[in-house]
């Protein structure tokens, strides 16, 4: 069995009543909308992920307000020819307020668009369960930084 952890680093941007979020394509080809981030490159630090990934996948500047907490998922897949892949993911989840850019779409990345969604509306998307992750972190402030 192979063993992969995978460290990312998220952010939340709330403005005016609206969550800003980037949309990815699964591996069955349906779109997700996922929290703006993505995966640390080898010596990087998390902070300055989050701020290249942003960038990468919405066109914005963003200055980091808080560390809203960790998530860690893990689970266990079969990939082609069999072969059985134990995944770690460690996220951390942060809290941004835009300070520059414009938005707009990602091209030749892992997202195909960014767009602002009223926060009201996002559980009625098609979203993958970090969002609602992010979301708790970012309204419940949990003193340890781990939503439950």
């Amino acid at each position: 069995m192979r063993k992969k952890l995978r460290v990312a680093a998220y952010a939340i941007c709330v403005r005016d009543g609206k969550l800003l979020l980037a949309r990815w394509i699964d591996d069955s080809g349906r779109p997700e909308w996922i929290l703006p981030g993505g995966g640390m490159e080898h010596g990087e630090d998390p902070y300055d992920t989050v701020l290249r990934e942003v960038d990468e996948e919405t066109g914005y500047a963003i200055e980091i307000t808080g560390l809203l907490g960790v998530d860690t998922r893990r689970h266990t897949y079969t990939r082609r020819f069999g072969r059985v892949v134990d995944h770690h993911a460690l996220r951390l989840v942060y809290e941004g307020r835009i300070t520059g850019g414009e938005l707009r779409h990602e091209i030749g990345g892992s997202t195909d668009m960014a767009a602002w969604h009223d926060l009201d509306a996002v559980a009625g998307l098609n979203r993958v369960p970090l969002v609602d992750i992010g979301l708790r972190l970012w309204r419940e402030r949990p003193a340890a930084g781990r939503a439950v």
